[in-house]
């Protein structure tokens, strides 16, 4: 998708002309990143999701780069010795002496480094600075003053060209990081971004028209058959519903069977990613199904992550409650199967009032007693460092969402990235999603939007967004099960329905705040 070429900074020092056609196998790309291996946000999803197919292309010769987390390194990296010998002298010589990125070669290839977003562009400022031999790729996925400048809840996109950007950076004190940024698109040799709508807002904003726009790829997992979306499902509900009945031990007082399961999920920000939206929506959804008397429950899940110190003791106390009763369960289950194994044997019907004894009825007993719950359940699963301040519990104050049992709507606010290693809701975000029902994502900055394409494409999970375009309209072009109503297209009230059971329930109604 190439825009018209904006003053060409190929001349720039420090680069040699290269011939139309070199050989690959004489060339190196490094790919360098704050979220290689490192789980932030949609980035990380970017450089995954095209790792392998990168590394088919260039072999030996792709790298790439990013911050060394212990933790991540851990779970997602394999140490191995580099076989290029200039970059195994490279990796000592950085470990010797610090971090002199510098290597010496008698037959320099040709060296290609992509930088994305401003975290990674001081490599490359430093590379046109020092004149290496270097050609450099800068892609923003998202200006940082677009962000805050969203997040400030101004008329964004009509004013673009109105901005004072020294000021507004300055007004917001991330002048150093505006200046990091806008320094690193105006150096690159190539400057790209991942859509129309931020190759405006840069070049309003960075003052570079993006030579060049390249949406995000996804890799989708193609199914052969529709029931294995619905095997999929049921499983990955299943495992949903075990997690709920741990967390509302004492008020399980609503059907499973009839509990429709909503998420959001993405970087936290409460605005951008239209968190207060959907907050706002739930609770008149919460006042309808009330009013109405259904007997319908809906239990939205908020995945953002926040700063906390460890999960919290009544959730987890939840979760250990589930499963001793389950224990519980399967001990009776076998002490009653064993007696009617017995009385088959002697060709007698079993006695119903003797196959279970005092014991079983006392173990009953204490399973029931340790259900007694005191408090309502918690709505945020994790201690929260910041708790008086944080914007999503605070909402959650005011609208008065507390998880209590006249509430049709609850609230389950997972202050982290899902895995499959978590002692509470040990899933991926892949099967957490196949189990649940509806994705919701009322963004107003959205750049591209990487987890509502994963939702829609990867999971066969009907989507709502609210979207100004990328990868909204992307998708609402060419794939199904994506609903996008634009705020010019649109009454004030927008009442959003979903098929369930053969019955049409309200799932979300979202009055437009902007």
């Amino acid at each position: 998708m190439p825009l018209a070429r904006s003053l060409s900074f190929t001349s720039l020092s420090g680069l040699e002309e290269w011939d139309e056609e070199f050989d690959r196998e004489d060339a190196v790309l490094f790919e360098i990143a704050w979220e290689v291996a490192n789980k932030v946000g949609g980035i990380y999803t970017v450089i995954q999701t095209k790792a392998r197919l990168t590394c088919e292309e260039w072999g030996e010769n792709y790298f790439l780069v990013g911050p060394y987390m212990e933790s991540s390194v851990r779970t997602q990296v394999e140490l191995i010795e580099p076989c290029n010998a200039t970059l195994r002298r490279t990796i000592d010589k950085m470990n010797s002496s610090g971090c002199k990125f510098a290597a010496q070669c008698d037959e320099p290839p040709h060296i290609v480094a992509h930088f994305h977003e401003w975290l990674a562009g001081l490599g490359l400022v430093l590379c046109r600075q020092r004149q290496l031999p270097v050609a450099t790729i800068f892609t923003t996925h998202a200006t940082l003053l677009g962000r805050y400048l969203c997040a400030g809840n101004v008329d964004f996109y009509n004013n673009l060209a109105e901005f004072n950007v020294d000021k507004e950076a300055g007004d917001r004190q991330i002048y150093h990081r505006y200046c990091l940024e806008r320094a690193a698109a105006r150096c690159a040799h190539v400057f790209t971004t991942v859509s129309q709508i931020t190759a405006i807002e840069a070049e309003h904003l960075l003052k570079r028209k993006p030579d060049i726009v390249t949406p995000n790829g996804l890799n989708v997992k193609k199914f052969s058959a529709m029931h294995e979306f619905q095997n999929l499902h049921a499983q990955s509900k299943a495992r949903i519903q075990e997690f709920v009945r741990g967390h509302f031990y004492g008020h399980l007082d609503f059907n499973l069977d009839k509990t429709v399961f909503l998420f959001i999920a993405g970087r936290y920000e409460f605005s951008n990613k239209g968190a207060d939206i959907f907050l706002e929506a739930l609770a008149r959804l919460n006042y309808l199904l009330r009013v109405n008397h259904s007997d319908v429950t809906v239990i939205a899940f908020f995945i953002m992550p926040a700063r906390t110190n460890n999960f919290n003791v009544e959730t987890l106390k939840g979760q250990a409650v589930r499963k001793q009763l389950w224990d519980t369960a399967q001990t009776v289950k076998e002490r009653f199967g064993k007696k009617l194994y017995e009385s088959l044997l002697v060709g007698q019907l079993p006695d119903v009032s003797k196959m279970l004894d005092k014991e079983d009825f006392t173990m009953m007993k204490r399973a029931i007693f340790a259900t007694q719950r005191q408090c309502l359940p918690p709505v945020c699963s994790h201690n929260m460092l910041e708790d008086s301040s944080d914007p999503i519990l605070n909402c959650i104050r005011r609208i008065g969402l507390f998880n209590t049992a006249q509430d049709r709507v609850k609230v389950i606010f997972h202050p982290e990235f899902l895995s499959s290693t978590s002692p509470l809701l040990p899933m991926d975000y892949e099967e957490f999603v196949r189990g649940c029902h509806l994705g919701v994502f009322p963004s107003y900055y959205e750049p591209w939007g990487y987890t509502p394409g994963k939702t829609t494409h990867t999971m066969c999970v009907c989507i709502y967004i609210y979207m100004y375009i990328c990868a909204g309209v992307y998708m609402h072009i060419h794939a199904s099960g994506v609903y996008i109503p634009f705020k010019s297209l649109v009454s004030n009230v927008v009442t959003f329905f979903l098929v369930y059971k053969q019955e049409i329930i309200y799932v979300v109604i979202v009055t437009f705040l902007f």
